[in-house]
């Protein structure tokens, strides 16, 4: 049985009048008690005795008796009247309560549904907001011929920023972030945070690939300027992929899907976007297996480092060699380095591939100088190592426990991977210099550096990068390349090494322009060390 509010509230004010009537009746037999005892002192006072005929007289005689006669009236009237007027002042306290209930009631159900649809920290609209709103825009569109287009943008060193910073700092460049994206959007464009470090941005007017990159590209100038917190001024990295409906889909899931693949490779990507195209997704199902696998292979050592050696070109002697990872997949056969590391910087998995990594190659140059072999050991740095603060302490473990000397180890590291952010990669660069630890600049020319970043560095190496040396013997602008590279590195007190040698003519080119080192397959590919041994008594064989 349902009982409404309109007969709960009549049920309720009965109840008040009847407890209020039960507490006037008492009121009056009080007054009522009075009275009597009242008269019968009166008349006792006056006859000694108690009579009816005293009790008659004491009533007909006094006055005040007659004054007590009619409080009980007055108590019972005042008490109704009262009983009355409490009731409806209690009716309206309830209705004002229960007004205030409901209210309070729909504010939290408001804010319930405000809360599952938006993101805590910036307001913005979240996943599942967005996806109605994208499917809504694609059932929905604005005229016949209209398109849409979706941005996926990921911060690809936030996690690096959060470590260094702190998370309530991080979170003061999250608002920033999403307030330039509000911004840049405009009236026209929906903003959403979809996860931790990604956002997602729909574009009801733009429905060409040419304009859809170049509004990428445009976001990315909008993101290039500083973030600033508790006086750090912080560089975001941000990688956009780009999908356009009804192009490459017509339903949401599958263009926010489409959209995450293309964010991936828009990650190793120059121009840090890219777009959608039906062959990414050849690698996507490969990529979700691979990276539980690459786990395990770093865990049960199921990888392995090459060496490729370095030639001193002045002597013909292998002055050092470069420690390259390799992994054979017992399904995939050989995965190329350029894939699996960058699904590791991705996945957050670059941390133990570095280090494991790092153990191999101090373990494998530990046993050559042991044996007699004095060859140094190149190891490539990525971005993600330069900028992890434990790092020199890691290496410092490591060469310990293996008894490996500094100077036999160097480091590679890239253009880029010092851009993008300076001060905190110098500050590990030069914890690890203090340490006897050799640099060189991997690739050099490739990247955006600046030279006077350049001249701040402590390296001791400049390599080449082997686009340059393949394409000298042809192309005059790399012939030149090559030399202004020789020239500058040897006026800044350098050493040059030469990548990507495959052929005698240009071996003799790069001797006739002073290059130093030399590297490539003319001399041997990169080859596990047991192959390296043999190479290099074959090689000193000839030397000699």
């Amino acid at each position: 049985m349902v009982i409404s509010f309109n007969d709960a509230f009549g049920r309720n004010t009965k109840i008040l009048k009847s407890k209020a009537s039960k507490i006037s009746i008492q009121a009056v037999s009080v007054a009522i008690v009075a009275v009597i005892a009242a008269t019968l002192l009166v008349c006792f006072t006056n006859t000694h005795t108690i009579s009816i005929e005293g009790i008659i007289n004491a009533q007909t005689s006094n006055m005040v008796l007659w004054v007590l006669d009619g409080l009980p009236f007055v108590f019972g009237y005042v008490g109704q009247y009262t009983s009355y007027v409490l009731t409806q002042e209690a009716n309206l306290m309830v209705l004002e309560q229960t007004d205030e209930l409901r209210q309070h009631a729909f504010n939290l159900e408001k804010q319930a549904a405000y809360t599952a649809t938006h993101d805590a920290l910036t307001e913005l609209p979240n996943r599942a907001l967005f996806h109605d709103r994208l499917g809504q825009s694609l059932r929905h569109p604005q005229d016949a011929n209209s398109g849409l287009t979706l941005l996926m943008l990921s911060i690809e060193n936030l996690k690096e920023i959060q470590d260094a910073i702190g998370i309530n700092n991080t979170d003061l460049i999250i608002k920033q972030l999403s307030t330039r994206l509000i911004s840049w959007a405009g009236s026209t464009g929906t903003v959403a945070r979809i996860d931790t470090n990604s956002f997602a941005i729909l574009l009801d007017e733009i429905s060409d690939k040419n304009k859809a990159e170049e509004a990428a590209r445009n976001l990315i100038k909008a993101i290039e300027p500083h973030f600033a917190v508790n006086g750090l001024k912080l560089t975001l990295h941000p990688s956009i992929g780009i999908v356009l409906a009804p192009m490459h889909g017509e339903d949401a899931d599958l263009l926010m899907q489409r959209a995450s693949v293309a964010q991936f490779f828009a990650s190793s990507s120059v121009a840090g976007f890219s777009t959608y195209s039906p062959n990414m997704d050849e690698h996507s199902p490969r990529r979700l297996t691979l990276m539980g696998e690459l786990k395990r292979a770093i865990e049960r050592d199921e990888l392995q480092l090459y060496y490729q050696p370095k030639i001193n070109l002045t002597n013909n002697t292998v002055t050092s060699v470069e420690a390259l990872i390799r992994w054979k997949h017992e399904q995939h056969g050989y995965i190329p380095p350029d894939e699996f590391i960058l699904l590791a910087e991705r996945h957050r998995m670059i941390r133990p591939l570095s280090h494991w990594v790092l153990q191999e190659a101090f373990k494998t140059c530990a046993e050559w100088h042991r044996d007699g072999i004095d060859l140094t050991i190149s190891i490539n740095l990525s971005t993600k190592d330069l900028l992890d603060p434990e790092l020199p302490d890691q290496i410092a473990g490591i060469a310990a426990k293996t008894k490996v000397q500094p100077e036999w180890m160097h480091f590679e590291i890239t253009e880029s991977s010092i851009m993008g952010d300076p001060t905190r990669a110098l500050i590990v660069i030069e914890r690890l210099r203090s340490m006897g630890y050799q640099f060189s600049i991997d690739d050099f020319g490739t990247g955006y550096s600046s030279l006077a970043y350049l001249k701040k560095l402590p390296i001791s190496e400049l390599k080449i990068d082997k686009s340059f040396v393949l394409d000298m013997l042809e192309n005059e602008s790399d012939a030149i390349i090559v030399r202004a590279i020789v020239n500058l590195a040897h006026n800044l007190g350098l050493t040059v090494t030469a990548e990507g040698i495959e052929n005698a003519e240009s071996l003799e080119m790069l001797k006739a322009v002073g290059c130093d080192v030399g590297q490539g397959f003319l001399f041997s590919k990169a080859v596990p060390q047991d192959e390296l041994r043999a190479w290099l008594a074959e090689w000193n064989g000839r030397a000699h």
